[in-house]
């Protein structure tokens, strides 16, 4: 079937880039190799990433959801549950990209409902995947969009909608050099649902038919009772001759802020020794879980001690080595809000390298005001939001957001209002999920809506 609405330019770069994923099938295979050594989770289901399945093709009428790591895998689980309430009786087809997402969406699934891979972007495989499944639809959170699988919906007739849709300038100025590529894929959904007017603006430049500016899913995140109890057993446990330990969080670092942070502390004797006079447990926890092994041992070389979450018993007592340690590791997935809960404050992942943050949203929901670097272009609204309400500081850089935290432990009533200030926000911020799924199921027709 021929592509609908391309010009030749765009037809020849389209056949250029299957050529180039063809091509680079081998490299994903060693890839995903190499992760599964760390991750387990990477080895599971490997002929699904080709579109290769063992089992008989699914019951036709489910509806796909595209979420393709932990973060999309949370802010899916928000709008899975406002469209089965819409939706009685839906029957969901759950994919990722990461082992992590894979983890993360399995209590997300109910009897009937698939999870799976996305399959390797080839023309190919993406034709098996949605001959195998049959779809009615498809929800691609956030940014995923991927040429080949746009034009393969647009050849099943398949509605391909983005959701909770956010596309930075970085992105934008990077998709529009190569607007033979981008524009079709844009071009081709069915629909686009933003979080952000600007998000809307960006993303019309490119092509997209956006229907509509909903908010952020992930404003519609729950405290959840169980994650509390959690963080409240462990501060009972870190408190020291009946006082509670300050618990200052790096949330979702990545490669290379560790040794930023540990090379801050040591570069002022005074400010580190407040932190110790304080008794400063450090709850550090790493984005990736592949650089685990490497973190601790990178902090263990600068002379501080220790413990790994994982370590930690599944009942009985703690280990001395739990209470005592000066870092603990968040060498765990899933827990975001635990550790959250037991905060009390965050210094943000990913902006104090030019990387563009991490979601803060879920550490204001849990109370935990935020200290983020210069670099939140991955959630510009959401930080913009939260800089705005007080729920989070920004800083130049490392050095800056240890004395913010030091500032912080040193005014209680300073810090009292941030979290107040976070909790507001992200109420005024909630009902997206509810208003995304109306619109989905608004603009979907009842044939592919039916259950």
């Amino acid at each position: 079937m021929p592509l609908p609405f391309l010009s030749w330019a765009e037809r020849l770069t389209l056949w250029a880039y299957g050529l180039l994923m063809r091509g680079l099938q081998p490299l994903l295979r060693r890839k995903l190799q190499r992760r599964g050594q760390q991750e387990p989770g990477y080895l599971e289901q490997i002929p699904q990433r080709w579109g290769v399945y063992d089992s008989p093709a699914s019951a036709p009428g489910c509806v796909w959801v595209h979420a393709v790591s932990l973060g999309e895998t949370r802010a899916a689980a928000l709008l899975v549950q406002a469209l089965r309430q819409h939706l009685p009786g839906m029957r969901l087809l759950l994919t990722h990209g990461t082992a992590t997402g894979w983890a993360q969406g399995l209590g997300l699934l109910q009897p009937g409902d698939v999870q799976a891979w996305l399959p390797w972007d080839t023309p190919e495989a993406t034709r098996r995947f949605l001959q195998h499944h049959r779809p009615l639809g498809g929800l691609l959170m956030e940014t995923e969009v991927w040429p080949n699988l746009v034009q393969a919906c647009q050849q099943q007739a398949l509605p391909l909608v983005l959701v909770n849709a956010r596309l930075n300038d970085k992105s934008l100025r990077s998709a529009q050099r190569w607007s033979f590529l981008s524009g079709p894929a844009y071009r081709g959904l069915a629909g686009v649902l933003a979080q952000s007017e600007a998000d809307a603006q960006r993303l019309r430049a490119l092509g997209a038919h956006v229907g509509a500016v909903l908010g952020n899913l992930k404003f519609d995140v729950q405290t959840l009772p169980q994650a509390q109890a959690v963080a409240q057993t462990w501060r009972a446990q870190w408190a020291r001759h009946g006082q509670s330990r300050p618990v200052l969080m790096l949330a979702s670092t990545r490669e290379g802020e560790e040794a930023l942070w540990l090379d801050a502390l040591a570069a002022k004797a005074a400010r580190r020794q407040a932190f110790a006079d304080a008794g400063v447990l450090w709850l550090l926890v790493p984005r990736h879980p592949q650089r685990f092994d490497d973190v601790q041992q990178l902090v263990r070389a600068k002379g501080w001690s220790v413990f790994r979450r994982s370590a930690l018993p599944a009942q009985g007592a703690w280990p001395a080595a739990a209470c005592e340690a000066q870092v603990w590791l968040g060498d765990s997935v899933g827990e975001m809000p635990q550790y959250f809960h037991a905060a009390d404050m965050a210094l943000l992942g990913g902006s104090f390298m030019p990387l563009g943050g991490q979601n803060l949203i879920e550490a204001a929901a849990f109370g935990c005001p935020v200290i983020m670097g210069p670099h939140t272009f991955n959630f510009a609204e959401a930080s913009a939001q939260a800089e705005a309400a007080g729920a989070a500081l920004r800083v130049a850089d490392m050095d800056g957001a240890l004395d913010q935290a030091l500032a912080w432990l040193n005014d209680h009533a300073a810090l009292a209002l941030a979290q107040k200030a976070g909790l507001g926000m992200v109420a005024q911020g909630r009902g997206a999920a509810d208003r995304y799924a109306q619109a989905v199921v608004s603009a979907w027709t009842p044939k592919t809506v039916q259950p």
